[in-house]
């Protein structure tokens, strides 16, 4: 089978790639990338555990193609942050208690991320609409959503001191 040759920032770093046209995103993260981070569940686009950011936005990797990034942004989870020094979400969803297994968190945190870009201070039907599309059956919802609730306060609190710093 011919592949195609991609080029894409993958969490801050431009990689290229030869890839089958049919080989899915979530796959090329996995496999192609070394990437584990990314969860795949249900791989019909149902369960929200494979979201990932592409240029900002959270998709399905198990619904697109990885060629259909050329060109493209995608963050996964391991571009959100470490051990050493986690993201403001992560930071909130650990404080929150919103993951029990972590099995849907790459995919929340992916959710939330857009959301909270978009809408740096939602409301709980805001929330829950965003992560709407992401299925949990650990936590019962009520800690993630106080998680990104947490997680808006903190970045809003980041984007002040930075703004502040400046000045």
């Amino acid at each position: 089978m011919k592949k195609l040759s991609i080029e894409l920032t993958v969490n801050g770093r431009v990689r290229q790639a030869l890839v089958p046209p049919r080989m899915l995103l979530s796959d090329f993260i996995r496999q192609e990338l070394a990437l584990p981070g990314t969860h795949v569940g249900c791989e019909h686009g149902v369960c929200g555990a494979c979201n990932v950011l592409v240029d900002g936005k959270a998709v399905r990797s198990c619904l697109i193609f990885a060629v259909q990034l050329d060109g493209a942004d995608l963050k996964t989870v391991e571009g959100f942050g470490g051990a050493e020094e986690l993201h403001p979400i992560q930071q909130a969803f650990w404080e929150e208690h919103g993951l029990q297994c972590g099995f849907c968190t790459p995919g929340m945190l992916a959710a939330a991320s857009e959301l909270l870009a978009k809408t740096p201070d939602p409301t709980d039907q805001e929330i829950r609409e965003a992560i709407s599309g992401n299925l949990c059956r650990c936590t019962g919802y009520e800690y993630i959503i106080n998680a990104i609730r947490s997680a808006a306060r903190k970045l809003q609190a980041q984007d002040a001191q930075e703004t502040a710093e400046a000045v």
